[in-house]
């Protein structure tokens, strides 16, 4: 069969483009991507021989040799893992064959890509990175179990096209062929291959082995030293979960974290344990010091590497940890679930179960530890994660207790870079005060403007800032330690245990007036109880939906039931002792009208919002100025 010339897919043409034109500070990474994709094709091979000992195809000892042609100029790395079809090749490196390719685009489109180096490995295209050291590139391979069968030819020579063709290839596995650059040649060198696979690859489970010239005695001439070429072993080959946590040195958990989280910065926190008991398992865990960009998305993947008994069984493993904790990034061993676990076992498997509550419990701990003896770095982890974790509170009922005391919330009582907790905010609730108030809102200096506030600053009563999108629908209907929570933006409030039937004896006209007024515009109007300074503000009903929810809702394409919401008057206030005297001379006059709209505006406009008609307020606020000059 003659070869298929094809064309790569419209973004993996602009992802190569900025691979052979960007200047990475560390080109080395293709290597360890390469020997990562090794060891994943040996997993998926080892994994199939469980069932299927067709995979072996005879041979018993996995391992990725890498071999290194000075006078070709080619560097290439083989495996005798799992292979694959003509089919796969073409979907595989011709298209794009994780969504972590088109994320990458636009993150490096929206930042500078020459401060962003080291990002190949996190959004899932670790082959092209190739591409930075080679200008042509062969892949030779063969699917495991398919012996007799013709391999797969696939070359590029980075101009946008690629050929395809079936060959004879004896073996299965992988075999990438890279014809390097002239400036990239010192990949070639012995010194420089065994460094870069010590420094990325070296926790690597199979052996990386590479040819490498040594002298010997000979056994012809004594005392003469010949060359010979021997395979050598690169890697440790032992899993670094398994080895004594007294032994290993933080520069080893740091390279092990890089390899399974392809993230360059150091983590935060290492969890390493081994269980015994009713399950016996090894977790070797990592808290990142950062949020990965796309962790809000829904296809980011989550849950630690599963193995057992040191076999690959799934590279993500979602039924190990509690969504909420999905920052964690890891591995756990297992020796308890059978070699051929599928997904569907696993999800009503009681070891499994047994597992996720041991994990979920040693980093809810971990964190409380830190918050309690290491503030400054929890203050740093909350930052990246605070919002992920508290989805807890909504989803995980038997642990709410424990996540809401590892919350941490600004409110009107702390200053701008620290935090209070609701043990803190209940420990110093004033006397007869009975629920824990907060306001929700996009940012602290937004919430701190609220007129919703006044009368609780007015009684020095402190209000919680909640500040993420999710807020109100995870703390709606909560209760800490016996006390609710309540939105300052929602629900008739009254701080003052004083009646108020004078002033609703005195105004209720006025208000009724203004109520048929505004009828097609609010559900309701009445007197305030929170207003000290302000003539008026909007409010949501008790079981309304709160406005920073509705839009978020919104803008996340949903529909949202259309509802009007409260005009709340401050009694207090100067201007509406003036629409009440105007209103006891004229009654409900045209005038009085376009005053009650003028609140109306006047309350959206404090809301965030846009007047109802901006035309029509701006005529009636120059209006009323012009009025007042004259006067």
């Amino acid at each position: 069969m003659t070869a298929q010339k094809m064309e790569f897919k419209t973004e993996v043409k602009q992802l190569l483009d900025l691979m052979i034109h960007s200047l990475y500070s560390h080109k080395e990474v293709f290597l360890r991507e390469l020997i990562s994709n090794a060891s994943d094709a040996i997993d998926k091979a080892r994994y199939e021989a469980l069932t299927s000992s067709d995979m072996l195809e005879g041979e018993k000892e996995w391992k990725i040799k890498i071999t290194s042609d000075k006078d070709a100029g080619t560097l290439t790395i083989s495996d005798n893992g799992i292979g694959m079809t003509r089919d796969e090749v073409v979907e595989a490196l011709g298209t794009i064959a994780h969504s972590g390719t088109r994320e990458f685009l636009r993150f490096l489109q929206e930042k500078n890509i020459k401060d962003n180096p080291e990002l190949i490995g996190q959004f899932g295209v670790g082959f092209y990175a190739s591409f930075m050291v080679a200008d042509r590139i062969i892949v030779l391979t063969r699917k495991a179990g398919m012996v007799g069968s013709k391999g797969v030819k696939w070359e590029s020579e980075v101009d946008g096209t690629f050929t395809v063709e079936e060959v004879d290839k004896a073996g299965k596995g992988t075999d990438v062929v890279l014809h390097l650059k002239d400036d990239d040649k010192m990949y070639l060198d012995e010194w420089e291959i065994k460094s870069v696979v010590k420094k990325y690859s070296d926790f690597i489970e199979h052996p990386v082995v590479m040819e490498v010239e040594k002298e010997q005695d000979s056994a012809l001439e004594k005392g003469k030293k010949i060359k010979v070429r021997e395979e050598e072993i690169l890697n440790s080959c032992k899993a670094l979960w398994l080895r004594d946590k007294a032994e290993i040195t933080s520069d080893e958990y740091n390279e092990f974290y890089h390899h399974i989280s392809h993230d360059f910065g150091e983590p935060l926190k290492v969890i390493h344990y081994r269980a015994e008991g009713t399950s016996e398992f090894v977790a070797l865990l990592f808290i990142p010091s950062q949020a990965p960009f796309n962790i809000l998305y829904q296809d980011y993947k989550i849950g630690p590497v599963l193995y057992v008994k040191r076999v690959q069984i799934m590279e993500h493993c979602e039924n190990l940890i509690p969504p909420y904790l999905r920052f964690i990034k890891g591995v756990v061993d297992s020796s308890d679930l059978p070699l051929n676990v599928s997904r569907e076992i696993l999800q009503n498997n009681s070891q499994v179960e047994i597992i996720k509550k041991n994990v979920t419990k040693k980093v809810l701990d971990l964190l409380g530890e830190m918050k309690k003896n290491e503030y400054d770095g929890y203050v740093k982890f909350y930052k990246e994660f605070g919002r992920i974790l508290k989805e807890g509170i909504h989803t995980d009922f038997s642990r709410r207790e424990t996540i809401s005391d590892l919350l941490l919330f600004p409110s009107t009582k702390t200053d701008a870079d620290s935090y209070t907790t609701f043990e803190m905010y209940v420990m110093n609730m004033k006397e007869g005060q009975d629920d824990i108030y907060y306001i929700s809102g996009v940012s602290r200096e937004e919430v701190m403007k609220s007129p919703h506030l006044e009368a609780f600053r007015d009684k020095e009563y402190e209000v919680l800032f909640m500040l993420d999108e999710i807020d109100d629908l995870i703390f709606g209907g909560f209760e800490y330690k016996g006390k609710k929570l309540k939105s300052v933006l929602r629900g008739d409030i009254h701080l003052d245990k004083t009646s108020r039937d004078e002033e609703e004896k005195k105004f209720g006209k006025l208000v009724d007036f203004i109520k048929d007024h505004l009828k097609d515009d609010v559900k309701d109007v009445r007197l305030s109880g929170r207003l000290k300074d302000s003539a008026c503000c909007l409010v949501s009903d008790e079981g309304d939906l709160d406005p920073k929810m509705e839009k978020f809702l919104k803008s996340m394409g949903q529909e949202v039931p259309a509802g009007k919401r409260i005009l709340e008057i401050n009694p207090d206030h100067s201007l509406f002792e003036a629409m009440n005297r105007l209103f006891e001379k004229e009654g409900g006059s045209a005038l009085l009208g376009e005053y009650a709209g003028l609140l109306y505006d006047q309350a959206l406009v404090m809301d965030g919002a846009r007047p109802k008609d901006p035309v029509a307020f701006s005529r009636s606020m120059s209006k009323l100025m012009a009025s007042a000059l004259k006067d």
